[in-house]
């Protein structure tokens, strides 16, 4: 009883930063769910299904706060659930973790890239033509092949691809990334219950993630929209890199005190991306509060 009290609560922490970030979720939970021992494909089975219920508390709370851009959705999610439920399959009979360094390698330029790219003042584009299925139907595809096979990455995939492009707000980003995952989620407990049939699942692990990750989603959803896109684009810079920075040292067996040098490096190029974030978004809500009021326009008749 008290191991399922600590994994609702491990699943309340996970969804508060999935909800709040668009990544998170998967990653954490699988993570715990191997180092108790479950098999690759089981954890990610029982993630799986327990997200078909936290996604969809996350996508409604999010679409309650105006949080969801629904034409990003509906390009991305069909794609998504295609990968997943061929990432699901193959991991019923292959481990997953092969490609998880190359993939951390990639992801970790990203997350380098939002940090210098969030660091900065944000100039706001004005014409920028929207994201189109070019874009969104191969990220979908990828990350939801990439969440399945892994336990999880449809956020650490898709949110920062879709921050990158700098054609969305980060809260539309974190909100439609979240509700299209009900059905990457979906798609990917199908492809397990083929591979795995029903013995695949770890009830009560399902149960305890389920209700901790329901409890959480309205509360993250209502989070984003408090905390401002320059902090927030920092801070899923700096998770992006921390978590797939640990990853490629697990993989290359970096471990002593090079791994610690390593990570102290990592959280102080953090902060100080961080500190800059900060600055930069006060300088904007300054010269907001001291810009001239715009002249009033008077009608002719």
């Amino acid at each position: 009883m008290r191991k399922l009290i600590v994994l609702a609560l491990v699943g309340l922490a996970a969804q508060l930063v999935d909800g709040a970030l668009g990544m998170g979720y998967g990653v954490t939970s699988s993570t715990l769910l191997l180092v108790a021992g479950i098999a690759p494909a089981s954890a990610s089975a029982s993630v799986h299904l327990s997200e078909i219920g936290t996604t969809l508390a996350a996508g409604a709370a999010h679409w309650r706060f105006g949080n969801v851009d629904w034409r990003v959705v509906r390009r991305i999610a069909l794609p998504g659930a295609v990968g997943a439920f061929a990432g699901a399959t193959l991991l019923s009979f292959i481990p997953g973790d092969v490609a998880a360094p190359w993939m951390s390698a990639i992801l970790l330029g990203l997350g380098i890239y939002l940090l210098l790219r969030f660091a900065r003042p944000i100039t706001r584009r004005t014409g920028r033509r929207p994201l189109g299925n070019r874009f969104l139907a191969p990220l979908g595809l990828v990350a939801g092949f990439v969440d399945a096979t892994g336990g999880g990455g449809w956020g650490p995939v898709a949110t920062p691809s879709l921050l990158v492009s700098g054609r969305m707000e980060p809260r539309k980003v974190i909100g439609s990334v979240d509700a299209s995952e009900f059905v990457v989620a979906a798609a990917a407990s199908v492809g397990f219950l083929i591979g795995l049939s029903s013995s695949g699942f770890v009830w009560p692990i399902v149960a305890a993630l389920l209700a901790g990750g329901v409890i959480a989603a309205p509360i993250a959803a209502y989070l984003v929209r408090l905390v401002p896109a320059q902090v927030l684009g920092a801070a899923v810079g700096g998770i992006i890199v921390l978590t797939n920075a640990r990853t490629l040292m697990s993989a290359a067996s970096f471990d002593g005190s090079p791994r610690l040098l390593v990570y102290g490096l990592v959280l102080a190029g953090w902060a100080v991306a961080l500190t800059f974030a900060i600055r930069a978004l006060r300088r904007a809500r300054r010269a907001e509060r001291t810009a001239p009021a715009p002249e009033p326009v008077l009608e002719t008749v």
